[in-house]
């Protein structure tokens, strides 16, 4: 009953609160235009200055009451194919911009920049931002939810950037067949948002509260067209790959392997808004390589997806559950077998209603090894919205074996898993109060019991205030296999609350500063298991108290204190849980203390520093202490290099040995190191490198890769990749591949 009235009392907030757009007033009148426009950065076509200006930026941070100080002039314009997009961004002073590099898909708070902001549909939900740093490196990526961004959506577009000591200039061209808008609609939702590093000033063109990300879609303004832009054409873009390469397993002292492959995906605008992609023989060899981390418990860690056919509207299908409890996580599909094709249908029916339609059909992976089974994998996602930006969404996961036998049964494979899960999106008129409250219930063979879960959650933001409350329940039998849910039979509550001080002082180095406290509470919701038995979860309590800074310079510093309290439903090893050498005992107790500090210095500098400790004791009254550091330097705009390092040192733990169960003292030290190299010869060529060293799981990995971007979004890529033994660099693995893709627009 209590969950029933929260549910309820939320729904009112959400439909209180719905009523005319926050920034209604804000509009962009644009005409087309009716002279030729260059793309070069350079606006000296007549055409630009017949233009309505769009000026007077307003500041979001170090403060949100005034407007900026650094002086942007916007401006847009439209011919039969494209969006013309242009701004001038204005210095303080005289001087170098401040940028990373020429690499794509930047880190927004770490160059001087530009972004625009469409919502075509006036959802205030879904939309799409499309920007560039002062150097004219792109960026491009998709917003869901309002203010979710997934910056590894590509898409087609133009654009190229100038400097004259004091204004850096922007100008791009979107075509109308990257967009989703509806036919003859003639306003669109619009913001743009730029960052001037020298000056730590943070501005936008209709004002969004500091609280919130610049590109949260609640605050866009208005753009009026003089006549609705050109009607959206049945799109159709082929892109083929073809690829060769050669990989070798030397641990296993096979014969080099010679691959030649092709493949390709298709987009098909089947409706203005909705989009229907296709893939044969995906090949996802250019992705990026996942960055390692130390993982000391014994639950598995979440990665997130980076492969371009999951990626347009992924918030249809990724938006259900929350970071543990994910009933869907497309990575799950092709995870050791391959993909052998694929269709995805998703986007908007109409203003209110959004579809998500998704089936993959893998191969069998025919590693003695592995064994895994050919499976075809479908899902059906369906949303309505409610009120001002809330949504009812429905979704139906489908995990199906193909040509299932006994066999497959023996080495423990399910023959289908199937997941059911009911939810209502909560998003306020004016984005303080969001949350979510699910339900989800799963279906497997010979399980009719304890297998539900539930997730509520729900946060109000002001600019002072930052509270939030979670809650979980994970049935014992609770299966997704397509999804997310690394621990079972569990309930788990967290409450944080945190405050936020601004000061008014403008010659102060601090902006702000402020305390937070959370908890993090997880109960096995069984209490009636013998004590030889081993359950999925455990039961702790973690309660943190911290303090964060921030400076003018954009330098942050946090200090924090923690206590742990653990009782284990498990045995295993703590100084490494990728090893069995040692063991803390099934329904042991433990309690513990740490502190730490975290510090970042200022994005503006050539040479950037962070580090981040923890100090305190561990499972079985030892001790952990943990170091990392980061440095980084950068010759701007063509280089940027970074240095990372992680240090454990686990000290005097009591724990068993496996070999004859007796009591003994045991640690260790392990290192996690990690750089990254990244040339940027021009805004469309690009060498990364990645180096890894992780001591914990015995592993060195470079992965380099090179690409070309001959065209919008179509590139050459050659990637080489080794895996080392740390111990004398013996060669695991190690691959070379060249691939070729290209968009075509039909």
């Amino acid at each position: 009953m209590k969950k029933i009235l929260l549910f309820l009392s939320l729904s009112f907030i959400s439909l209180t609160l719905s009523a005319q757009k926050i920034n209604e007033k804000y509009q962009y009148h644009i005409n087309k235009a009716t002279s030729e426009i260059r793309i070069d950065g350079k606006l000296d076509e007549a055409q630009w200055q017949r233009c309505e200006s769009a000026t007077d930026f307003w500041m979001v941070t170090p403060a949100d009451t005034s407007r900026a100080r650094c002086k942007t002039v916007a401006r847009f314009t439209y011919d039969d194919k494209f969006l013309y997009f242009s701004a001038i961004n204005s210095q303080e002073k005289k001087g170098p911009y401040i940028v990373e590099s020429l690499k794509r898909d930047f880190n927004f708070g770490r160059n001087d920049n530009i972004w625009l902001i469409l919502e075509p549909f006036n959802d205030l939900t879904n939309g799409w931002v499309f920007g560039s740093n002062a150097a004219g490196a792109q960026f491009d990526g998709q917003i869901g939810e309002g203010t979710n961004l997934n910056p590894n959506w590509d898409n087609r577009w133009i654009s190229q950037t100038s400097f004259d000591g004091q204004n850096w200039i922007l100008e791009m061209a979107i075509p109308f067949s990257s967009l989703r808008y509806k036919a003859n609609e003639t306003t669109w939702g619009m913001n743009m948002s730029r960052l001037d590093l020298v000056t730590n000033e943070k501005s936008v063109w209709a004002p969004v509260p500091r609280q919130f990300f610049s590109i949260t879609l609640a605050y866009t303004g208005s753009l009026i067209w003089d006549n609705p832009p050109p009607a959206p054409k049945t799109n159709i873009s082929i892109i083929p790959y073809v690829l060769g390469g050669v990989s070798q397993n030397f641990e296993k002292k096979e014969d080099a392997v010679f691959k030649k492959d092709f493949g390709g995906d298709a987009k098909i605008a089947v409706s203005p808004s909705l989009n229907l992609d296709l893939t044969v023989n995906p090949d996802f060899s250019q992705v990026d390589v996942d960055q390692q981390v130390t993982n000391l418990n014994r639950f598995e860690l979440f990665f997130p997806e980076r492969r371009q056919f999951f990626l347009e509207n992924s918030d249809i299908f990724n938006s259900f559950g929350g970071d543990e409890t994910r009933p869907f996580f497309s990575r799950r599909i092709g995870l050791g077998t391959p993909i052998q094709y694929g269709a995805r249908l998703s986007g908007k029916l109409d203003n209110n209603w959004r579809i998500g339609v998704l089936n993959i059909q893998t191969s069998a992976n025919k590693d003695t090894a592995v064994g895994l089974p050919t499976y075809n994998y479908s899902v059906f996602a369906l949303q309505r919205k409610v009120f001002s930006r809330s949504n009812i969404s429905m979704m139906i996961v489908n995990k199906e074996g193909i040509g299932f036998g006994t066999e497959n049964t023996k080495k423990g494979f399910s023959q289908y898993n199937r997941n059911v899960v009911l939810q209502y999106n909560l998003a306020s008129k004016s984005n303080k109060w969001t949350g979510k409250f699910a339900v989800m219930k799963s279906i497997s063979p010979e399980v009719t019991t304890d297998d539900y879960a539930q997730y509520y959650d729900v946060s109000y933001a002001t600019q002072v205030w930052d509270i939030g409350l979670t809650y979980t329940k994970i049935g014992e039998n609770f299966k997704a296999e397509t999804g997310f849910v690394p621990r079972k039979g569990y309930s788990y509550f967290n409450p944080n609350i945190g405050y936020t001080y601004y000061v008014k002082n403008a010659s102060s180095p601090i902006i702000s500063h402020g305390p937070k406290v959370f908890s993090f509470l997880y109960r096995n919701n069984r209490t009636d298991v013998p004590e030889n038995v081993s359950l999925s979860s455990d039961n702790s309590t973690t309660h943190v108290l911290g303090y964060n800074i921030g400076f003018r310079d954009r330098a942050t510093l946090e200090l924090f204190t923690a206590t742990d309290n653990i009782v284990l439903f498990s045995a295993f090893n703590p100084i490494n849980p990728f090893l069995k050498d040692f063991y803390v005992k099934n329904r042991s107790e433990h309690t513990w203390a740490s502190w730490g500090v975290s510090f970042a210095s200022s994005p503006r500098n050539l040479f950037t520093y962070g580090v981040n400790s923890r100090y305190g004791t561990y499972f079985g009254d030892g001790t952990r202490l943990r170091l990392n550091g980061v440095i980084g330097y950068r010759f701007q705009p063509f280089v940027s290099l970074s240095l990372s390092a992680e240090y454990n040192s686990i000290k005097d733990v009591n724990v068993f040995k496996t070999a004859d169960n007796k009591p003994t003292l045991a640690g260790t030290d392990f290192w996690l190191i990690q750089s990254k190299f990244d040339i940027t010869f021009t805004n469309k060529i690009f060498w990364t490198t990645y180096f890894q060293y992780n001591e914990q799981v015995k592993n060195v990995n470079l992965n380099s890769r090179i690409q070309w971007r001959y065209k919008p979004a179509s590139d050459v890529f050659l990637v080489y990749s080794d895996n080392y033994l740390p111990s004398d660099l013996g060669i695991k693995n190690r691959s070379i591949v060249l691939k070729w893709n290209y968009w075509w627009n039909i």
